[in-house]
């Protein structure tokens, strides 16, 4: 049996209308002034991602001020530069300064920190915390206990309590790297002109015959008792260098390498300031950059008591080549010993 499929009815196509894309024209839209008292909100400013994390769920509003981020506070940094300066400070001291053994395993540079707590009478773990710069009270007394064991000179205590934030109780202590031995030395060596002194070339205590040697050394004002300032600065010590120029030239680059050690300390950028203000010749040699390690060599000091002199420079360090030092100078020839001995003679009031 044969089923008829009847035609479909003839399909046709609707003209397009006038209008874009074929559709009929719409309506004319007019906008609707928005009614009295009523303001128009703004558009939301875009949102985006923050840069760097894609896929992050944090987003950023486009326009709005990012929050600035809080640097380090004052008392942070004082934090961290204290530990920095006694870790510096205990790694450059050697047991034996100290009257400690040293073993055949250390590993440490200078002392370990239960060796500083023992030293100053604290806990290993409360110095431990000093060194990683937490943030606990430090009391005077731990501080001068500290400055004792570390062997401060009276800068570097004076920099510790700066740091800490604490009033020291005795501003004037004597530097405890200068001990009753080495001042029994000192008057030993007599009539050997010798002195102790720091990197800085701070003069920290000598004997008769040095403090004759290029000028009254007596009379000079403690806070002036360095052979940098001495060498430009004071007449009667210019006068006595024979080759005061080359002398000056050879401090100035021996001070300079000495220098990269400590160039954030206060004690020695408060000398070369110093320096550079009291004396156009210093800032001349300084403006070279040149740099000469530590060592010996004869020297020639014209006293105004005895005459010349003809000395050889020796140091000898008392720990690392960072920390004190004794200066000695021993005579060249016989006349320039028979001179110290009639320097050392004189009486005060003719010296």
């Amino acid at each position: 049996m044969t089923t008829m499929v009847s035609e479909l009815p003839d399909v046709r196509e609707v003209p397009p209308a006038a209008g874009a894309g074929g559709m009929p024209p719409a309506p004319d839209v007019r906008e609707v002034p928005p009614p009295p008292g009523v303001r128009e909100v703004p558009p939301v400013p875009a949102v985006y991602e923050v840069p760097g994390t894609p896929g992050s769920a944090v987003r950023e509003v486009s326009g709005a001020p990012a929050a600035e981020s809080a640097g380090p506070s004052e008392s942070d940094v004082r934090r961290h530069e204290l530990a920095d300066f006694l870790r510096s400070r205990r790694e450059r001291i050697t047991p034996e300064q100290v009257g400690l053994v040293r073993g055949s395993r250390r590993r440490t540079p200078g002392l370990r920190r239960e060796e500083v707590a023992q030293l100053s009478a604290v806990g290993v773990t409360w110095y431990t915390w000093l060194e990683q710069a937490r943030d606990i009270q430090v009391s005077p007394q731990v501080l001068d206990a500290l400055a004792r064991a570390l062997l401060l000179d009276r800068s570097e205590r004076s920099h510790l309590f700066s740091l800490a934030g604490a009033v020291d109780p005795s501003p004037g202590a004597d530097c405890p790297s200068v001990t009753p031995a080495l001042r029994e030395m000192l008057r030993q060596l007599d009539p050997v002109p010798a002195c102790i002194q720091n990197s800085r070339y701070d003069i920290l205590a000598y004997n008769r015959t040095y403090g004759r040697l290029l000028c009254d050394l007596d009379a000079v004002d403690p806070d002036d008792r360095n052979c940098m300032i001495l060498s430009y600065t004071n007449p009667e010590w210019r006068s006595a260098v024979v080759d005061l120029p080359e002398m000056n030239r050879l401090m100035a680059a021996k001070f300079r390498a000495a220098m990269a050690g400590h160039l954030a300390e206060p004690a020695w950028k408060a000398l070369l300031g110093r320096l550079e203000a009291a004396s156009p010749e210093f800032r001349e040699i300084w403006a070279r950059h040149e740099v000469v390690g530590p060592g010996g060599r004869t020297k020639l000091f014209r006293n105004g008591h005895v005459g010349l002199l003809r000395l050889d420079h020796t140091d000898l360090w008392l720990g690392p080549s960072a920390g004190p030092r004794m200066v000695t100078y021993t005579p060249a020839d016989e006349e320039t010993r028979q001179r110290l001995f009639r320097l050392q003679a004189l009486e005060p009031a003719d010296a």
